[in-house]
């Protein structure tokens, strides 16, 4: 009797080990099947001037101003810049996680703009491996500078301007986020017969951070075929992100005056290597006005 307990002992027990072994496996597939989200790619929702892959959480409403001198080499009768003056003031509303809607006004042309940012894809990890984020942006402005005869005024439409990106970002290491902007921008009204309604764009933005509340950011655009009856560049900027609580504040300089793609990417005058360079600033603070709702136990 005493060894067919004995026996009876070591089988359980040997079942019980190994029946632990599997168990302990099958967690350790699980834990690493989990997806793992690369989150804050970059500190807010604009590198510098134009949009990063990032969107709101769900019921935050973002108010934001965004504002840009005149050119420091005007010299010290302009204040190096700082007597002159273009703004622009933003309400954007998330949705949900992945979608945002926003509507501004800039002094830039005096244009009213909206847009649509809808996150369609997080870098990640694990059982679903993605190694990019990609989030799409689709925006409308409307020009409302009156810098034209009374009787040669554009019609409504002709007014209207639309941009579409697809904003592609890998974040490489919690110091480094990198993200290039494929862009399309369709001016139904264009300066002469001689430009073309239809340009394209390629961004590229980078994210350096130095500690946990500030990042050194950079940004440029080339634009493929530029309108030939005005004298462009490419848009160029180098910025300081600095987070502060409940807000975002961004400092830098560029060779752009508007604030809007556009704009920015379309119709930048000012050469960034000859001295038409402007700081300016982006502040935005975050309003929570839905609170998630906490699933029952």
């Amino acid at each position: 009797m005493k060894n067919i307990l004995f026996i009876l002992f070591s089988f359980l027990t040997f079942h019980q080990f190994y029946a632990q072994q599997d168990l302990d496996s099958l967690l350790d597939n699980e834990m690493t099947n989990t997806p793992e989200i690369a989150y804050a790619t970059f500190k807010g929702t604009r590198i510098i001037n134009g949009h990063s892959i990032e969107t709101r959480k769900e019921g935050i409403l973002e108010f934001m101003i965004s504002h840009r001198f005149g050119n420091v080499n005007t010299g010290l009768y302009e204040l190096f810049g700082l007597d002159q003056s273009n703004i622009r003031f933003g309400l954007e509303y998330a949705a949900s996680d992945d979608l945002t809607f926003a509507i501004g006004r800039s002094s830039f042309e005096k244009t009213y703009d909206s847009y649509v940012k809808y996150r369609l894809f997080h870098q990640q990890k694990g059982d679903r491996n993605f190694p990019v984020g990609i989030t799409l942006f689709g925006s409308a402005t409307y020009r409302t500078l009156k810098d034209f005869e009374p009787e040669k005024e554009p019609s409504f439409s002709e007014k209207i301007t639309y941009t579409s990106q697809i904003l592609i970002a890998r974040k490489f290491s919690p110091s480094f986020s990198l993200q290039i902007m494929p862009t399309y921008i369709h001016f139904n009204y264009v300066p002469t017969k001689s430009d073309q309604n239809n340009l394209f764009a390629l961004g590229v933005g980078t994210r350096v951070k130095v500690s946990n509340r500030i990042s050194i950011n950079a940004e440029y655009y080339y634009n493929f075929n530029p309108f030939e009856s005005l004298d462009t560049y490419n848009s160029i900027a180098l910025g300081i992100d600095i987070e502060t609580g409940g807000h975002v504040f961004q400092i830098m300089i560029t060779n752009s005056r508007p604030m809007i793609e556009k704009g920015f990417i379309a119709e930048t005058t000012g050469n960034f290597f000859d001295g038409d360079i402007r700081m300016g600033f982006n502040i935005s603070r975050a309003f929570q006005l839905k609170n998630k709702k906490i699933p029952n136990k």
